[in-house]
């Protein structure tokens, strides 16, 4: 089984290449949405021992909880060795489920794939990517975003240009949608000439 490793900045369209990936029938397994259920259960009375009133009704409140850690890398780790290890769990079991049903392919959708030493974890690694500008218009057209808040998120990130040279796969976003699919098309051909 090939395990692709998604991964691509903020605002370069990872889910939704995500979603072409899907729609061509590998199953993909998304990390954020991972942690946005963790946050809702097993994960969350974990952080309101850690970061006290970010909580509400037994949910993490992203908003509670942004300004403990945004900026401050030594309190994110903090954060990130409570919530890693549990989306480990949940995909080995993705994993293991989709060894059981003999899928040849899976994608593993990562956002912090290298800065997580994820790679390690994957059999290659697929970049999503656009220009700086496309990025930065798309991002800002979020309702919750302000232009720090984008450069606190960046910092954690490794800068595209690593990502696209640590890429085995590329897929440009900025072209539009349908030339994003014929690049997700082309590498699953690509990946079924080498099984």
């Amino acid at each position: 089984m090939i395990r692709i490793g998604l991964t691509g900045s903020i605002g370069m369209g990872k889910s939704t290449t995500a979603n072409m990936f899907a729609a061509a029938g590998v199953p993909v397994h998304d990390a954020d949405a991972t942690v946005h259920a963790l946050y809702a259960g097993r994960a969350a009375p974990l952080i309101e021992a850690a970061f006290p009133g970010t909580v509400v009704d037994g949910r993490v409140d992203r908003k509670r909880l942004s300004p403990h850690v945004l900026g401050k890398p030594e309190v994110m780790k903090r954060l990130e060795a409570i919530v890693h290890p549990l989306v480990r769990e949940e995909e080995e079991a993705f994993l293991t489920a989709a060894r059981l049903a003999r899928r040849r392919i899976v994608v593993m959708d990562i956002p912090l794939l290298f800065e997580t030493a994820g790679e390690n974890r994957v059999d290659m690694a697929v970049v999503v990517t656009a220009d700086p500008e496309i990025q930065k218009q798309r991002v800002l057209a979020r309702a919750d975003m302000t232009e720090d808040r984008f450069h606190a998120i960046l910092e954690r990130q490794m800068p595209d240009g690593e990502k696209r040279r640590r890429a085995h796969f590329l897929v440009d976003t900025g072209l539009g949608m349908e030339p994003a699919r014929r690049q997700v098309r082309a590498i699953l051909r690509a990946l079924a000439a080498c099984q």
